[in-house]
This record gives C-alpha cells, sequence and structure tokens, in this order.
C-alpha cells in the first residue's frame, strides 16, 4: 500500500542546472510536465485525492489528476498528473494521498463558434477552428510574439516521359475541419485541431494531421504534437516539404532584431543588420558584441551618424536557414532578398533543433524533438526585415530530395528473402508520422544560457518517472523482475543484459539508423559477409515489432529507471505505432511484418500495430496519440476478414476468417484489454472471455491448434485441428507478456492452469508429451525453445515444477546471449568504415532472450544455477 512517504517520484533525466541570468529566470524556473503512476487493484479509489510535495513533505505544488485505467474491481490502475514544477527541486517529488495545495494560477479557457482561446497568466494562445491558421496568435503580457501559425506542405508530381523528368509543384497549407478542447484545466489544457492540407492553387485535400497543443498554468511555453497521415499515390505524389510555419511580429530597428539557430554545441547569432563594417572598432566593436549577444543596441542619430552611414550601405540579410540533410552534415546559409543567391555561413555536423526570430519587445523560439535523427530537417527564418517575418520548422526540408515512398521492388521474393506472402501489397497508404515541438514565447531575445536550456528541453522532455522498486512492486505491466547481482549467475546475467542494451545503442550510431521514416527501428539480422545488417534482403530488413522489441526496451527502462532507456523505448514505440502500422484504408487496424521498406511486406498484420507494444508509453506519460493509436485498433480482428492471416493455407470455408491463437487472437487481447482497462468497457471484455472459453474447450485447451476459424462479429474460435501449425509464433509476438497481466485482472485459475500448462508442455520430449496429448501433436510443431522460455518460467512457478524450471534455465543459459560479452567478443572489420561487428547478431533472439530472462529472474531464480554453465 501506498504509505504516509508516499510515492516517491525523480526527474528522469536531470537538466543541467546551468545558471541564468537573473533577468531571465523567470522563463526558465518552471516545467510542465504530465507523468503516470501505476497502483495495485483496490490501492486508490476513484475520485480520491492526492497531493504532490516536495520530498520532504513540506513544499507543495498544485497537481492535476485523472485516471487514465482501472482495475476489474472499480478502484484506479493507473492516473495521470499534470503540474508546473521547479526544475531543480532538493530531492525530487513526492505524491501522497490527501488535499493538494490550492491552484493559485489557472489555465482559463474561452471557446467561440470560431476560435478557442488558451490563456495560462503569462501568455494567452488563441487557436483557429476553422481556415489554415492553426495558431492565431500567441500574446505574452500584452505583446503578439506570435501572429499566426500553419501548415505548410510542398508536393512535386514527378511523371517519366521519354526519358524526361517533368516537374509540377504544388503548394498547401492546412485546412482546419475539427477543433476540440480535450483538456481545459486547472494546470494543463489540451486543444486538437484536425484537418487536411489544401491545395493554395486548387481544390485538393489531402495528407490528413492532427495537432496537439498543450499549456500549462503560468508557463509561457507550447508544446505541440503533430501527426499527419499519407493518403497519395506514392509513384505521383511525392512530398518535397512538410513544415509548420509561424508568423512573427517584427519590431524595432534591423539591428535589434535577432536570429538564433542552434548549431552542434554553440549557436548562430545575427541580425537582418549585423554591426560588423570594415570600420567597426572601439565603442562600435564592443557594440557589435553586445548585438550578437541578444543586448538592445542605442545609436544616437547625431553622434553616430558616421556609423549609422556605414550600417545603410551594408547588406541587410533578409533570410536565414538551416539544413540538416543527414545525420553527420548541415549546413547554414542566408541571403539579403529574392532573386539572389544564397550565401553559405558554414558547415556542421548535427544542429540542435532550436530556432529563434525576435526584435524589440521579443520573439518566438522553436524545437523540434529529434531534429538531426529524423533528417532532412530544417530551420528558416525568412522576412525578418518586415513587420512579420516567418519562422518555418521544416519537418522535410525542401533542400532535400523529396520523399520516395515507392517500394523497393515490383515483385515480391518469398523464398529467397523471407518476404511474408506472394501478394506484394506494399503501399503506404495509411501510414503515420508524428514530431513533437516546442514553443517559447519570449520577451527578449534569449541569452546563449537560456537558449542551452531550452535547447535541452528540446531533446529531451522534462518528465517525471516513480523508483523501479515502485514499478513493480503495483505490478505495473505484469511479471518481470528487478535487477539482482547477489550472486555469480545473476550477476553474469544482469551484466549480458545490460551488454544487449549497450550493443543496440551503439548499432544505431555505428550504423545511423536515424531518418524521417527509420528512426527508432532496429534491424533483424545481420549478413556477415557483406559486414552490413540485411538491409536489403526482403523480410530480414527493418524489426517491425518482430518479437516485440518495444517490450524488451520497456521493462529494462521498468526494472533500471535509465533514461537512455528510456529513450531508444520511446523512439522505437514512435516509430512503430505511427510508419508501420495502417491507421486507414484496407488495412485499417493491422500493421506491415519487417521488411527492406516499413510498409512493404505483404503480410499486413494486426501484431504489428497491438495496443500491447505501445500501452507503456502511454501509461508513463499519457500521451494522448498513442491513446488515439490504441483506440484505433481495438476492432482491428474485422480488417481479417478481408485479409485473412492464414489465407495462404486454409481456403475459404464456413468461417468468416482464420486466425492463430498466438499471434493473432494475442494481438486482439491486448488491444480488447486496453479498452477494458480504459474505459471500463465491458463488451470487449465479453469478447475476451468468449475467446477464453473457446479455448477452454479444445481438445487439449491451449496446446491445441493453434489456428481456428473465427467470427469477429461473436468473437467465437473454433478449432480447425489439434496440430495444425507452429505453436512458436503463439508465444514470441508479446502474448505472454499480455496474458500475465490479463491473468492478474481476470482470476481465472483455469486460464492460469491453461498457460502453465503450455508452458511446461512446450520443451517436454514426445514421450511426455503423448501421455497428455495421446500422440495427436508432434514435437517438431514446438520450435525454437529459447522463445518459450517465459512461459516454461510461468508454468514452472505456477505448478512448482522444479524438472521445468531447471530445464528453462538451461534453455537460457545455453543461448550465446548468455554465454558472450557483446563488448569483449565484437571484431572490428572494415566495409565502407570501421566497424565492431558481432556476426551472428540477430534482434529476434536479442529481444526475446532478454525478455524471458527477466521473467525467469523474476519467477524462478531459486532454481538458477550457482555457476557458470
Amino acid at each position: 500500500m501506498v504509505t504516509n512517504t508516499g510515492i516517491r517520484l525523480r526527474w528522469l533525466q536531470e537538466h543541467s542546472g546551468r545558471p541564468i541570468p537573473p533577468n531571465e529566470a523567470h522563463l526558465s524556473t518552471k516545467a510542465g510536465v504530465t507523468w503516470g503512476i501505476p497502483w495495485r487493484e483496490g490501492e486508490l479509489s476513484r475520485g480520491e485525492p492526492l497531493r504532490l510535495t516536495g520530498a520532504d513533505g513540506e513544499t507543495s505544488w498544485p497537481m492535476q489528476s485523472w485516471p487514465t485505467a482501472y482495475w476489474p474491481d472499480g478502484s484506479v490502475k493507473w492516473t495521470a498528473h499534470a503540474a508546473a514544477v521547479p526544475l531543480h527541486p532538493a530531492d525530487g517529488f513526492t505524491v501522497r494521498k490527501g488535499e493538494g495545495a490550492a491552484v493559485t494560477h489557472q489555465v482559463t479557457v474561452t471557446e467561440t463558434d470560431d476560435s478557442i482561446t488558451l490563456d495560462t497568466g503569462a501568455i494567452a494562445c488563441t487557436f483557429g477552428k476553422k481556415g489554415s491558421r492553426l495558431i492565431r496568435s500567441i500574446v505574452r503580457q500584452g505583446m503578439e510574439v506570435c501572429s499566426g501559425g500553419e501548415l505548410v506542405c510542398l508536393r512535386t508530381e514527378t511523371n517519366e516521359m521519354s526519358g524526361l523528368l517533368i516537374n509540377k509543384e504544388e503548394r498547401f497549407v492546412s485546412r482546419i475541419h475539427r477543433a476540440v478542447v480535450e483538456q481545459s484545466g486547472p494546470l494543463r489544457a489540451v486543444v486538437k485541431l484536425d484537418g487536411r492540407h489544401r491545395s493554395v492553387a486548387g481544390s485538393r485535400e489531402w495528407l490528413p494531421f492532427s495537432v496537439r497543443f498543450y499549456v500549462y498554468a503560468g508557463l509561457d511555453t507550447v508544446r505541440l504534437v503533430h501527426t499527419f497521415h499519407y493518403d497519395g499515390n506514392p509513384h505521383e505524389d511525392h512530398i518535397r516539404g512538410m513544415g509548420i510555419r509561424f508568423a512573427v511580429p517584427m519590431r524595432g530597428e534591423h539591428y535589434n532584431r535577432h536570429v538564433r539557430f542552434a548549431g552542434d554545441s554553440g549557436y548562430f547569432s545575427e541580425s537582418p543588420k549585423t554591426l560588423h563594417t570594415r570600420r567597426t572598432k572601439g565603442k562600435y566593436r564592443e557594440l557589435f558584441e553586445r548585438q550578437t549577444q541578444g543586448e538592445t543596441v542605442v545609436l544616437d542619430p547625431a553622434e553616430d551618424a558616421y556609423f549609422l552611414g556605414l550600417l545603410d550601405d551594408s547588406a541587410t540579410w533578409d533570410s536565414f536557414k538551416l539544413v540538416q540533410d543527414s545525420s553527420e552534415h548541415y549546413r547554414l546559409w542566408k541571403r539579403t532578398k529574392e532573386g539572389c543567391s544564397w550565401v553559405k555561413v558554414t558547415d556542421g555536423r548535427r544542429a540542435g533543433g532550436l530556432g529563434y526570430v525576435g526584435g524589440a519587445g521579443g520573439g518566438l523560439a522553436a524545437g523540434l524533438k529529434h531534429f538531426w535523427r529524423k533528417h532532412p530537417a530544417g530551420m528558416e527564418a525568412q522576412r525578418t526585415t518586415r513587420d512579420e517575418a516567418e519562422l518555418t520548422v521544416w519537418l522535410w526540408s525542401p533542400d532535400a530530395a523529396p520523399m520516395d515512398l515507392r517500394h523497393y521492388d515490383t515483385e515480391t521474393h518469398v523464398e529467397s528473402s523471407y518476404e511474408g506472402a506472394e501478394e506484394l501489397r506494399a503501399t503506404p497508404y495509411g501510414i503515420a508520422n508524428t514530431s513533437e515541438l516546442t514553443l517559447w514565447c519570449l520577451d527578449k531575445t534569449p541569452s546563449p544560457e537560456l537558449l542551452e536550456r531550452m535547447r535541452e528541453e528540446t531533446e529531451s522532455p522534462p518528465l517525471l518517472v516513480c523508483e523501479p522498486a515502485y514499478y513493480h512492486r503495483a505490478g505495473a505491466f505484469g511479471v518481470w523482475s528487478l535487477p539482482d547481482r547477489s550472486s555469480e549467475m545473476k550477476r553474469l546475467l544482469e551484466s549480458r543484459l545490460d551488454g544487449i542494451i549497450s550493443f543496440y545503442q551503439d548499432e544505431v550510431e555505428q550504423r545511423k539508423w536515424y531518418g524521417f521514416w527509420d528512426y527508432g527501428d532496429f534491424m533483424h539480422s545481420y549478413d556477415p559477409v557483406r559486414h552490413v545488417w540485411n538491409y536489403d534482403l526482403g523480410g530480414c530488413a527493418w524489426q517491425n515489432t518482430e518479437l516485440a522489441p518495444n517490450m524488451w526496451l520497456w521493462i529494462m527502462f521498468l526494472r533500471s529507471g535509465r533514461s537512455d532507456i528510456f529513450r531508444m523505448a520511446e523512439a522505437m514505440t514512435r516509430h512503430t505505432s505511427e510508419v508501420d502500422v495502417y491507421h486507414f484504408g484496407e488495412y485499417a487496424g493491422l500493421g506491415s511484418r519487417h521488411n527492406v521498406v516499413h510498409w512493404g511486406c505483404g503480410c499486413k498484420e494486426a501484431r504489428i500495430g497491438m495496443a500491447g507494444l505501445h500501452r507503456y508509453y502511454y501509461y508513463l506519460t499519457a500521451d494522448e496519440r498513442i491513446g488515439d493509436i490504441m483506440d484505433e485498433v481495438k476492432d482491428s480482428d474485422f480488417t481479417t476478414v478481408s485479409l485473412d492471416p492464414m489465407r495462404s493455407y486454409f481456403p475459404k470455408d464456413e468461417h468468416p476468417t482464420h486466425i492463430r491463437v498466438g499471434p493473432d487472437w494475442a494481438a486482439f487481447s491486448s488491444n480488447w484489454m486496453t479498452r477494458w482497462e480504459r474505459y471500463e468497457d465491458t463488451s470487449y471484455r465479453d469478447k475476451m472471455l468468449t475467446g477464453i472459453d473457446c479455448i477452454k474447450r479444445a481438445k487439449y485447451r491451449l496446446i491445441s491448434g493453434p489456428t481456428y476459424g473465427y467470427d469477429p462479429k461473436t468473437g467465437v474460435l473454433t478449432p480447425m485441428g489439434d496440430d495444425n501449425w507452429g505453436r512458436h509464433l503463439a508465444i514470441c509476438m508479446g502474448g505472454p507478456q499480455v496474458w500475465f497481466e490479463l491473468a492478474g485482472m481476470l482470476k481465472d485459475p483455469e486460464w492460469e492452469e491453461m498457460l502453465a500448462e503450455f508452458g511446461v508442455y512446450y520443451n517436454q520430449t514426445q514421450e511426455e508429451k503423448d501421455r497428455l496429448t495421446k500422440g495427436d501433436i508432434s514435437t517438431s510443431s514446438f520450435e525454437h525453445p529459447v522463445l518459450s522460455a517465459g512461459i516454461m518460467a510461468y508454468g514452472a512457478y505456477y505448478k512448482q515444477d522444479a524438472a521445468a524450471a531447471s530445464q528453462c534455465w538451461s534453455i537460457l543459459l545455453a543461448n550465446p546471449f548468455a554465454k558472450v560479452d557483446l563488448q569483449q567478443e565484437a571484431a572490428v572489420v572494415t566495409h565502407v568504415d570501421t566497424l565492431h561487428e558481432i556476426d551472428w547478431m540477430n534482434t529476434n533472439e536479442a529481444a526475446q532472450w532478454s525478455l524471458n530472462t527477466i521473467i525467469a529472474l523474476g519467477l524462478i531464480p531459486e532454481a538458477l544455477p550457482e555457476n557458470r554453465p
């Protein structure tokens, strides 16, 4: 239970704590943050008040709370919380039961037929409910710092005729179709705008979008989560540029206007009219230095007449841009006016993704998370000499090559390349991509110290988390173990688990697994001859959630609390939930199996997009976009009627479709469990129970099958025989992780017994199996023992079966991931560059060995041998 000491919270990642100039302290002392907390069943009643205090219990801050999931008994399973709190409290924070601090500053929401205004007390943001401008204005202390914000898109149509490329470019801007206040305070408010991009010169609308805006009481920042969906023809509709453009009122002399772009470590700091001339000496040199620091420069018309004349004669720079064209290079440019050349400023490697434009009275800064990792990105400031400048954050820079969303081939390669189906079905229609931005509404040009603080928050937005021991004690996300190094073997296994994470962290950087459509994913398996991952070998390239690497990363975070692992899991969740899954169209609710191109495989399956993979991020952060995605897949079983997962093996018959108990029904059950706990929607619980009852009535329960005829209208599973498919896919795509947690909710002894029975049965000899199944099921249907170790550990624990527990550890410890220290074993090889290589590496087994070892350490640690095998 929650004690009087409360639930300890800490920052996921400590920020630098760099001193900020006193005159800017009001801009940087607090952060708006939203986080989640799990609760054991019966521990927290709905409506029970909670309060946020310092670790000492004395200092208190207002906190907004709401439930995000419920237990079957009606008590709260997960809560979300929002607050504006200091970035550097002495000892972290604590959540306790009881009435919280009174809200002294709160967000006010004003809605009309035409607009929505959120007033934080520091800024007032007005959003449009129709038209092109998502943001109508942002006003800070009576001064407008943003006079508009809209989405921009450039489409290029490329046709090959007689060997010539004919390009036609078309400009699009956002058009709002729907505006909703999703949360109205008192401390946090959220507005969601949905729409499509509309042609400036025509009537076409395409590329559906949703943008959420987040504000916190008393703060002058706005967080944006931008999602767009692709609904074009990849052979004709090429996106040349996509971004968000903000209008910024410009006041004061040109030399008191400023542009800032974050570079590798410092900042590009210039003005439309710099004080640099060949005669900038003495006091003017000092003024020039102050100008580059963002200070206001005062020149006297009489005393400084000669220098002012030099300034009039000097060039005026109207436009500036930074283009991150790869993960390894960016270039800065500026120009005086349209029709003139761009002048190169400098080249660099990895820009910080932060830009600022402003003049007298302040301006607007924008930060784009994962700026260089999701290249090609850009920052552009235009019209800085006019009354209204434009600051554009390019999610896809128009200075790069247009997006090419076509498939890599015109045919599929099933046998030679492990592609999954004879049908091609390689379409991006219905996929999506999400980006995150932060806006700072400033009353003056920010100092280098404040810019650096903003840069940190762009890349690693503040987040509060619980201690690993609390997550474990609360039973968050089912069965897993905390690190334990109390014996030689446990120390070895913990070292191996950490070593696999380190290997993949290094591999992301070494292999440059970056890019707008790729970042967050890992590759599937390795080619030791060419010293590359199988980037071009059909189904052996991108992983696309195969064998649940998402779950592996999230469980590794939960047990360690490490921020670097959290960011890996976050990036994978953002990628796989958007790019690898179809959000509308023929394959809605399904995803694409692993392939050279993320959406390339002909196998479209529910398990790629199942809620069980993404709910970790949702409950830890209350991220509404992930909530949308989990809602989208609740009825993904209906999509299988038109695309039978077993169509290559079972002809059309009296059943609407055919599915496997895993990964198909396991994915459905994760979707339904999530729907049930989030909304207390018993219809999805009942559908899940119908399926469980059908499996109970199968001849050998979970051991039977695993292919069933299926009717999504009723949820009824009809057995298709007792030995009709291999069993390893039932347990390696996240099914056991979902089922273990489900067992804690259902409290159905027979369901638990079925799981345990299957786990123990999996690796028995044929003779032992025949005692139970009378020779009806072949041992050959139970492949890849390492994939079964998690559910086998569950069976050994449940049945107190010492022999099964011993066999489980024998399987895990015989695996190369237990035997090999990856960092010591990596060979140095030369390909295009010098590389460190493990030539037998594959992500499938890395994820599954890690997950199953963590489960076994939690359930049957006493059976672990004391000495290395």
